[in-house]
């Protein structure tokens, strides 16, 4: 565990990363996005096991780790899972790359208007990412408690919706995730003690950050984040 409290990242300290990346080394959203979509529903599958047919109920908010979840509900829809998408947002409050990935569900048929969360296997959150602060608000809210009320195994893209990803101090409400995939590093509030019985299991996914932007913006750390051509790592 030392090595990985070693190469987490406040939210500040990722922000600056994702920017640089984009701005400095010609990555794009769209890439980034692809490739936290496809790991997450990869874990998604992995925790399904011999149910991956079975149905899954994605919560999807407005921003990136909104468009991450989108990414992976037309992933799993082509292995053969049964997929509903819920966008907890207007549409029309999407930004460009969400927006195009909402395009796309809607024209697969995997967009869901319920209000309630239906039988399902597994839910996937990803309602808030890493720059949420203080308590989530309605329609967020209450997709939180009703995914936590219902019984049913919830994977966290990146973090915990409702909780501070630097501090990892829960807001009302917070995620009681089964398992949690952050990307490109482990955020600092994921490691925390407060943050323990909302995380679950945890699991580092690599999105296509080069290790020379972390050499850019902190040299002082010995070791970046280890990946390999395998999927997911689990940390925690």
């Amino acid at each position: 565990m030392n090595k990985w409290r070693a190469l987490a990242l406040t939210a500040e300290q990722m922000a600056e990363v994702d920017a640089l990346a984009v701005k400095a080394y010609g990555l794009q959203l769209i890439q980034m996005m692809e490739n936290a979509g496809r790991h997450l529903a990869t874990l998604a599958a992995e925790m399904l096991g011999d149910r991956a047919s079975k149905p899954v109920f994605i919560l999807c908010g407005a921003g990136n780790n909104g468009g991450g979840g989108m990414v992976a509900a037309r992933h799993l829809s082509s292995w053969g899972v049964e997929v509903q998408t819920l966008l907890a947002a207007d549409p029309g409050s999407l930004k460009t790359v969400p927006a195009q990935q909402w395009q796309s569900v809607s024209a697969l048929g995997l967009a869901s208007k319920s209000r309630r969360i239906p039988p399902v296997y597994l839910i996937i959150d990803a309602l808030l990412g890493y720059g949420g602060r203080g308590d989530p608000r309605p329609p967020i809210s209450d997709w939180i408690e009703r995914a936590n009320q219902s019984g049913v195994p919830i994977l966290s893209l990146d973090i915990p919706s409702g909780l501070d990803a630097s501090t990892g101090l829960p807001g009302s409400p917070t995620i009681r995730a089964a398992a949690t995939l952050t990307l490109a590093a482990p955020k600092t509030g994921l490691l925390s003690d407060s943050a323990r019985s909302y995380v679950g299991e945890l699991f580092l996914a690599d999105i296509g950050i080069p290790p020379q932007v972390y050499r850019d913006l902190f040299p002082h750390l010995v070791a970046f984040p280890p990946f390999s051509p395998g999927g997911p790592v689990l940390i925690s």
